[in-house]
């Protein structure tokens, strides 16, 4: 029998790989797909948003390829919901499952009033290589704690599902899409409240079309595919020297599977790297920290949270909007936090050095803050994978070498000794000489003269002391350390006596 289908769109902004959507389509005689823009849960920052509605622009499109189109409500979903049930003569709801909390009661509650008005649902599993809940029975009903952890796990099944064809017209034969009025169309950067002058420079268009394009033209590097390791690749390259596939994995404009198996054909037959440093490796990371914010309780914040350090961050507005804005006084921080504000992406072992300066090495500031931070300027901002990775460069769960530190000044020197990335993203410092670029607070007033800016005046003094905060602060986690390990101890049994760890610095 056929019937009345919304399928409302949630991250799988594409038409490709997407079984749910092609479950939608069948045996339907009217087809709404639908994008719910609902102000509590968009992108914080101009450049997200801006990539989310090219990517509405996108979809909407390619819908309209094939013979449809899509309607954008705006509004909460469990307020949008029971008015279209009613003006569209709804039988069927489908939507792809989502793995972080909100989420997930959203969908419940959107499920409970489909119920109410007779709608039946049809859930689809959430943007994951494996089924989550089937590794976690697999561990006991546990999160793996460790990557080789979840890799002993993934060994027990299957390889990821194939991917499914795309809509196409002949999905669609018989099933017609209404027309609606202008209410429903994808709306503006204004219309969010955001202004155009503030988005960046478009390096990445949003959008399934720009997705694939993208991966085409990855995977027509063969030898850089099988060869490609991820710690080796360059943090401050004034090009990307990753895929930046990650804005478009997390909007669901390029399926997870779609890509893995582009990559296996890659690899067949030959030789190549291996996990974790491979591509492959990179999307088990991804898995490895939903299925950890799956199953572990308050995962994005400190306290209640079973694997977290409980750790005394210090409370310091100030230092933590210079870290913000990239008005630390060390170039290489300030620049990282400069291209991110701008661009919405960096590289991950920047996002390594700044995510340390802000809280374990230099500020000693929450990552719960930087989480923030990052959950408003990244492109490829997701839930788990950023609370994971705050949790992971914190110290605070998963990383356990907290000796292990990324030096602001050091690592610069050691990836990229002229400067020209912070010569780039800082153009107030482009005229000093190497030898000053990464302290430029060293060099002479004649030397600062010569190069037009004076440190303290044009670009800020350090904010902290670097080695005096660098080691007080390893201190400090080491304390944080031991008492966790005091408390877990039984009462009875004396304390383990360790050598101090030596401060390996990068």
């Amino acid at each position: 029998m056929s019937h009345s289908s919304i399928h409302w769109f949630r991250k799988s902004l594409r038409l490709h790989d997407n079984q749910v959507l092609l479950a939608a389509a069948t045996d339907c005689h009217r087809f709404c797909p639908l994008f719910v823009l609902d102000p509590s849960s968009l992108p914080a920052g101009t450049n997200a948003r801006c990539f989310l509605l090219e990517s509405l622009w996108d979809l909407d499109r390619s819908l309209r390829g094939v013979g449809s189109r899509l309607f954008v409500a705006r509004g909460s979903p469990e307020a949008v919901f029971p008015g279209l049930f009613r003006a569209w003569g709804t039988t069927h709801l489908t939507f792809e499952a989502a793995t972080d909390p909100a989420s997930r009661r959203r969908e419940v509650a959107v499920a409970e009033l489909a119920a109410q008005h007779g709608v039946e649902v049809t859930w689809g599993a959430p943007h994951t290589l494996y089924d989550t809940h089937r590794v976690l029975t697999l561990n006991g009903g546990k999160a793996p704690l460790s990557y080789k952890q979840l890799q002993n796990l993934l060994a027990a099944l299957r390889p990821p599902e194939k991917p499914v064809p795309a809509l196409t017209r002949d999905h669609l034969q018989g099933c017609c899409t209404p027309c609606h009025d202008a209410n429903f169309r994808v709306p503006t950067l204004e219309e969010l409240g955001k202004d155009p002058a503030e988005d960046g420079p478009h390096l990445y268009p949003g959008g399934e079309t720009a997705a694939l394009a993208r991966l085409d033209a990855l995977m027509e590097r063969t030898a850089w595919v099988r060869g490609f390791e991820k710690p080796e690749t360059a943090p401050n390259s004034l090009s990307p020297s990753t895929t930046v596939l990650s804005p478009y994995i997390t909007f669901g404009c390029l399926s997870i599977c779609t890509f893995w198996w582009r990559l296996d054909g890659v690899y067949q037959g030959r030789q190549h790297s291996q996990p974790p440093v491979s591509l492959h490796g990179q999307l088990l990371w991804r898995e490895f920290f939903y299925i950890t914010g799956t199953n572990i309780p308050n995962f994005d914040q400190m306290v209640s949270n079973p694997i977290c350090l409980q750790v005394e961050w210090d409370n310091n507005p100030q230092h933590l909007h210079a870290w913000r804005e990239g008005r630390t006084g060390f170039p290489f921080i300030d620049a990282t936090m400069t291209q991110l504000r701008n661009e919405g992406w960096i590289h991950h072992l920047a996002r390594h050095a700044v995510a340390c300066f802000l809280t374990r090495r230099d500020l000693w500031i929450s990552w719960e803050e930087g989480l923030k931070v990052f959950e408003e300027l990244l492109l490829d901002t997701d839930w788990s994978l950023n609370a994971g990775n705050w949790l992971w460069l914190s110290g605070s769960a998963f990383f356990h070498r907290y000796f292990h530190i990324y030096s602001p000044i050091a690592f610069g020197k050691k990836t990229d000794r002229d400067g020209a990335y912070t010569r780039k993203y800082l153009p107030v410092l482009k005229d000093f000489p190497a030898k000053y670029i990464y302290e430029p607070w060293k060099a002479s007033r004649a030397v600062q003269e010569q190069a037009g800016c004076l440190i303290g005046t044009h670009h800020p003094r350090p904010i902290v002391e670097h080695r005096a905060a660098s080691k007080m602060n390893v201190e400090r986690m080491r304390a944080a350390r031991a008492l966790k390990g005091a408390q877990q101890e039984p009462p009875s049994s004396p304390k383990s006596q360790r050598k101090k760890p030596k401060i390996e610095q990068h």
